[in-house]
């Protein structure tokens, strides 16, 4: 717990550091490009304009149930899409934070807690043009802004605190053992198909213990609460307190799990090199 305290600590008094790495991050990552940040958007966007024309076109799904409210299946998948998106970028990125930069920045003056942490904001940014991208897009769909939308906020920073907790496990893991982060890399490719993102669990209403299981993964809280802000259907994370209560939980024990693991070995991260 006083590695966890230590960490949060550190967070909060690099907060501008943080902030500032990011924004470098993000411009570093496409300096050689032409269009330059710019393919942060256009790649998202190629791959939801791809799951369009396959499941609109080829395949065209039914339309899901969400409650009393009928939504066509391309917005269904839109409102989950780019915090996937989001979420498996600040994974990756966030496992092979240290490891990748940590020659340089163990020469300067502030913990390394902060590295994953910088990280996981340069994908923040992208993240927060798609949502209002796909605000923009909803309108014209026939969803309008409401109040729900409020929530948003509250899921924004349940998913940064889980990034966080879960970097800090992975970026100690693969600067250790450097296989972890291809193993990484194909769960979280595994995922996407176990989370709600590309269908409902609905689908298994015969098989209640498999839901059940599904579930636990956090990141099928945050799906569906993003769900429920961008087509107004539920306060979730109220009328599902159980279950906020599980995901604040899980970020917890995996937060002082992380934090207890990089504590531990940061001093001894430039050995694994």
């Amino acid at each position: 717990m006083k590695s966890a305290i230590k960490v949060i600590k550190e967070q909060v008094e690099n907060f501008y550091l943080i902030r500032r790495l990011s924004l470098f991050e993000l411009k570093s990552q496409n300096k050689n490009n032409y269009l330059g940040m710019l393919w942060e958007i256009l790649n998202p966007l190629i791959q939801i304009l791809i799951y369009w024309f396959v499941f609109s076109t080829l395949r065209a799904r039914a339309p899901i149930e969400m409650g009393e409210t009928v939504i066509p299946f391309f917005s269904w998948l839109m409102a989950a899409f780019f915090l996937w998106i989001f979420f498996y970028q600040a994974t990756i990125q966030g496992s092979k934070s240290i490891y990748t930069r940590i020659r340089i920045l163990s020469k300067m003056n502030f913990p390394m807690s902060v590295i994953p942490s910088f990280v996981i904001f340069s994908q923040f940014y992208v993240h927060i043009a798609m949502l209002v991208l796909t605000m923009i897009i909803l309108q014209f769909m026939g969803f309008t802004i409401s109040i729900y939308y409020l929530q948003l906020i509250y899921f924004i920073f349940a998913a940064l605190c889980l990034l966080l907790a879960i970097s800090l496990i992975t970026s100690t893991l693969s600067t250790i053992i450097r296989d972890f982060h291809m193993l990484l890399n194909s769960v979280l490719r595994m995922l996407l198909y176990l989370s709600g993102v590309l269908w409902p669990l609905s689908l298994l209403e015969d098989f209640p213990d498999l839901v059940s299981i599904m579930k636990l993964n956090p990141l099928y809280y945050l799906i569906e609460g993003y769900r429920s802000a961008f087509f107004g259907l539920e306060w979730y994370f109220i009328t599902h307190w159980g279950y906020t209560l599980y995901f604040w939980g899980l970020v917890m024990f995996l937060l002082i799990i992380g934090a207890s693991l990089h504590v531990r070995f940061r001093k001894h991260f430039i050995d694994y090199l």
